[in-house]
């Protein structure tokens, strides 16, 4: 039975852009919607009239939208979205050019700065005329091996108003992990900061960025930007040239935008890489666009002025996400560092100093800070937080409890949910909607999200597949060095040909919301009973004893057995009777089927870049299988300790 948490006011409603979309989708189009579900139906039944009033709604610049929304939308992949309009990404996101902050910059407790959106408007133009001179024209690629700071958000949009095409990673990722993503991908300019803080200490970049430059042939100017001293010694980058320096012959301009077709490329952005090399995944510069304006408008009530922040890296999608903030005219509130300084309170303490509106996190961070017993409530204001989001993995139960009596009382808690794979969600947030306990609030507006079941029939009510049965336009223009769409079509459309197959094993409620049970490909068998990994941590993370978990399958005596891998509080053993109140948590809240056959202590969990535990990864060494791709973990050094553990042979 479903538990409601939070119900916004008659106000709030009232208020919400959402329902002035209501309106204007009744007025124009004859919707005859009033309510989020009716829109939904309305949305996917009618695209051309949905998808067009979201570019009339949203002010898209450009030229547009054209008499034709989409041709062939029944064709996945291979719908062309807009195909007679043009547009530039970066002219939508600099549209706004006042005094007002654009970007407030926290650097951990080493460094704040803040940009207007004049000033932003001309770091970029200095960018943009430099880049030019350089060489960057339409298709080129431009890297930015960078931490979550403003001249990360001003190169991207450099970058974008050439019509060139952007790609970044996190200064944490290791010389490997850089080649095995920009390597791919042949940039003509590499963009890196000197070093980055993280837990008070500055860790330098240049050594790494002095190996990965040769690894890239294509590299015609290295440009280092200046963040952990004032001015580096980079004698030893091949090709490299100071900020300072780049642009030093450009004064700020009138901004010139290069319009282009819909689907023209904006980011190439990269699969996990945890089972091999990378996948780059090529996003177009309409698709990004519309479908992130729709989400931060409509699901999120992101509104000019609004104060918006997510807790990311360069390397991860949400990245992405959040910089288009600034097209919906919201001043973005960037932070890089350790989320879990100042005991865990810094990014509270950024909320309250700098007015957020909406708060982005993961379900890692949430459980994370409940552990340490913080109670932010009590400690902070947070009076300005209308949205606190949550994504990168399942949101338990526990955690909306947690939010709703220690972070905020009155607050919409959108656990949000899609990919890299689309840089955006298939499910979010309803701003006039109720919140339940454990469940996402909606599927997305636009997106025809269904369950199947193994036969590849829809179902409600019961776990299946997460699929989207129609093209949307943030669908991938396809994946590079990818000529024929091969694999492509192979990594999306092979399991049930012509619709999207997510990977995620989800449930539709009787509410018309969501839950997620984890990833498809690392659900349990055993006995022939699916089992999604997200049931058991749910319980297990629940014990005050076990910090994180980690579950497989394991293949045993022709069939598979339960493993569950559990990080315990420092100087904590598992010993009997811990084991006993683990199984007995789970076999009471779950079925005798989720009970593991054995539980094992671990020092570490691996996890990549942005947080995400890593199950396929861990079942391939206890299997005796290669991890292909070691350097796509923060903490590959992890997977050693599940190798010939002799509890499992």
């Amino acid at each position: 039975m479903s538990v409601l948490l939070w119900q916004p006011s008659e106000q709030r409603v009232r208020a919400a852009n959402l329902t002035a979309f209501i309106h204007e989708a009744n007025r124009r189009f004859g919707a005859a919607a009033d309510d989020y579900p009716s829109l939904w139906r309305w949305s996917v039944a009618s695209p051309d009239s949905f998808w067009r009033l979201v570019w009339d709604y949203c002010g898209i610049v450009g030229d547009g939208p054209g008499d034709r929304v989409v041709d062939d939308i029944r064709r996945m992949p291979g719908a062309a979205w807009f195909p007679e309009a043009r547009l530039n990404f970066a002219e939508n996101l600099l549209r706004r050019r006042d005094e007002a902050d654009a970007i407030v910059f926290w650097g951990e407790d080493k460094v704040r700065r803040r940009l207007s959106f004049a000033e932003l408007h001309a770091q970029v133009s200095r960018l943009q005329q430099a880049l030019a001179a350089a060489g960057v024209t339409v298709g080129d690629r431009v890297a930015g091996y960078l931490p979550n700071m403003p001249e990360a958000v001003a190169f991207m949009l450099a970058t974008a108003s050439l019509g060139a095409i952007w790609s970044s990673a996190s200064p944490d990722f290791g010389v490997q992990g850089v080649l095995d993503r920009f390597g791919q991908i042949a940039p003509k300019v590499l963009v890196s900061a000197d070093g980055y803080f993280y837990s008070g200490k500055a860790h330098d970049s240049l050594e790494k960025l002095a190996a990965i430059v040769p690894g890239i042939a294509s590299v015609e100017r290295v440009v280092v930007v200046p963040y952990t001293r004032e001015r580096a010694d980079i004698a030893m980058v091949d090709k490299a040239v100071h900020l300072a320096d780049f642009i030093a012959p450009f004064a700020a301009a009138e901004m010139r935008y290069v319009r282009l077709p819909f689907a023209h490329p904006l980011y190439i952005m990269y699969s996990s890489g945890t089972t091999g090399a990378p996948k780059c995944i090529v996003h177009s510069a309409g698709g990004c666009l519309i479908q992130q304006l729709k989400e931060h408008r409509l699901h999120c009530d992101v509104r000019r002025d609004d104060r918006i922040f997510y807790f990311t890296t360069c390397g991860w999608m949400m990245w992405n996400w959040l910089v288009a903030g600034l097209a919906a005219e919201a001043t973005l509130l960037l932070y890089d560092g350790n989320p879990s300084a100042n005991d865990g309170r810094i990014l509270f303490d950024l909320a309250d100093s700098e007015r957020m509106t909406l708060f982005g996190t993961s379900a890692k961070w949430i459980d994370a800070i409940a552990k340490m017993g913080l109670e932010p409530a009590a400690t902070h204001g947070l009076d300005t937080i209308r949205t606190i989001c949550s994504t990168g993995s399942v949101l338990a139960p526990e955690g909306f409890d947690y939010v709703y009596s220690k972070v905020k009382r009155d607050v919409q808690l959108a656990s949000i949910s899609g990919g890299t794979d689309i840089v955006s969600c298939f499910m979010l947030g309803n701003p006039i909607g109720p919140v339940h306990r454990g469940e996402i609030q909606a599927r997305g507006l636009g997106m025809k999200v269904e369950v199947y079941d193994d036969s590849g029939h829809p179902v409600e009510g019961a776990k299946g597949e997460l699929v989207c049965t129609q093209a949307f336009p943030s669908m991938p223009v396809g994946f590079w060095n990818d000529s024929d769409g091969s694999r492509y079509r192979a990594a999306y459309f092979e399991k049930y040909p012509g619709v999207w197959c997510h990977g995620d094993w989800v449930e539709l409620t009787a509410t018309g919301g969501i839950v997620v049970y984890g990833r498809s490909d690392a659900t349990l068998n055993p006995g022939g009973v699916r089992i999604g990994t997200a049931e058991i941590y749910r319980q297990v993370e629940q014990i005050d004893e076990v910090l994180e978990s980690l579950v497989i399958g394991q293949d045993w005596e022709s069939d598979v057995r339960v493993v569950l891998f559990v990080r315990l509080r420092p100087g904590i053993v598992l010993d009997a009777g811990l084991e006993a109140r683990i199984r007995k948590r789970i076999r009471d809240n779950t079925t005798p089927r989720h009970v593991p056959a054995r539980i094992v202590q671990v020092d570490d969990i691996p996890r990549t870049k942005s947080g995400k535990i890593v199950e396929l990864a861990v079942r391939d060494v206890v299997h005796g299988r290669a991890v292909k791709n070691r350097e796509a973990l923060a903490n590959p050094e992890a997977l050693d300790l599940f190798r010939d553990r002799p509890e499992l042979m």
